[in-house]
């Protein structure tokens, strides 16, 4: 018998639009749950917080892509730049430069995501959409960062129509920036258990599902 983790896993993969993927989102769950979700087939797994990721790492199966999607502090990147699959939530030039710096120091690329602020709320962090096409102009400037696309978070709120409308806007905002990255410019992430529907609705090609998997915190 699937445990209800399975059976979760099970219904998103199968429940997904084509061509969107599921990042389930494990933050602060104990390996364990990590396992059943990973034995249910799940790959891409999401965390908040370096240490726990890092302490995770070395303890769970090594085919596991694991994405950063919390605030990521420049002077925390050294620690995930060896493994880390893709960083979702790159909010400004300073973490940018940091991630440069230390996949060079690897020899390595670093598949990233650019945050941007389209909520209404102040304590979301993000770039402009000023601020994020400087970043696609001056490019150049991170040979080792491999820009996948942009993330966003919709305002917390109970109103669809403003959920909506800021999906929509990181879809104009990502369909902007398109022409200035080569094709692997492709992801959007959006959409958590609350609002991932309409995230798919709206372009979505990753959904960020934490609680609605592990129950929550």
């Amino acid at each position: 018998m699937p445990s209800k983790i399975q059976e979760q896993i099970q219904y998103y993969q199968s429940h997904l639009k084509s061509g969107v993927h599921l990042v389930a989102v494990s933050k602060t769950k104990p390996v364990a749950d990590l396992q059943e979700a990973y034995e249910a087939g799940q790959r891409d797994f999401g965390e908040n917080y370096v240490q726990e990721l890092v302490d995770k790492v070395s303890v769970l199966p090594s085919d596991i892509r694991w994405h950063f999607i919390g605030n990521l502090q420049s002077n925390k990147v050294k620690y995930i730049a060896p493994f880390v699959y893709l960083i979702h939530g790159v909010n400004s030039v300073s973490t940018l430069k940091e991630i440069q710096k230390q996949a060079a120091k690897l020899n390595k690329s670093i598949a990233i995501l650019l945050q941007l602020h389209v909520a209404t709320e102040e304590s979301k962090f993000g770039f402009s959409e000023e601020e994020v096409l400087a970043v696609a102009q001056d490019q150049q400037a991170f040979p080792n960062v491999a820009f996948k696309g942009v993330m966003g978070m919709a305002s917390f709120t109970e109103n669809q129509d403003l959920i909506r409308s800021e999906f929509k806007e990181v879809k104009r905002i990502f369909e902007k920036l398109k022409p200035f990255f080569n094709q692997e410019f492709c992801e959007i992430s959006m959409g958590m258990s609350s609002d991932y529907e309409l995230a798919m609705e709206e372009g979505s090609t990753l959904v960020r599902i934490g609680s609605a998997i592990f129950g929550s915190r």
